[in-house]
């Protein structure tokens, strides 16, 4: 894959999970009956929600800022990670193995917007340096 491709795909991808992500954050903390009743129903606490919320579009700032925050994207993409796999077992216990589409949907876009990522940024760029 060339550097354009790769590029292009790790745009793509980080427009789409931000996209979802940021729309997500949006309903959490709108009170949105789209999210907000589907979180409800699986048993998160509103306060919970609205904490949720706020770091879904504080993330989407931080992925969505070209070349910068490297060593905070991590913590983004752990973030993001741990909401899906959170999402899915919960949508699983509760709703049913069809709820859960949307959590590997969105596994496999955030998945493809990490690896290339790393593709861009190997881990020596992220990494802090040390001023001697």
């Amino acid at each position: 894959m060339t550097i354009k491709t790769t590029k292009t795909v790790y745009w793509t991808a980080t427009i789409l999970i931000s996209l979802w992500f940021g729309a997500s954050g949006f309903f959490e903390l709108t009170t949105n009956p789209i999210v907000w009743d589907i979180t409800v129903q699986l048993g998160y606490p509103a306060h919970f929600i609205y904490i949720l919320g706020v770091a879904k579009l504080s993330g989407m700032v931080v992925l969505l800022t070209p070349g910068k925050f490297l060593r905070l994207k991590e913590w983004v993409y752990a973030g993001i990670f741990f909401d899906i796999i959170f999402a899915f077992f919960s949508k699983l216990a509760v709703l049913g193995l069809p709820a859960t589409v949307d959590a590997i949907v969105a596994l496999i876009i955030a998945g493809t917007s990490y690896v290339t990522f790393r593709k861009l940024y190997p881990f020596e760029y992220t990494r802090l340096q040390v001023v001697k």
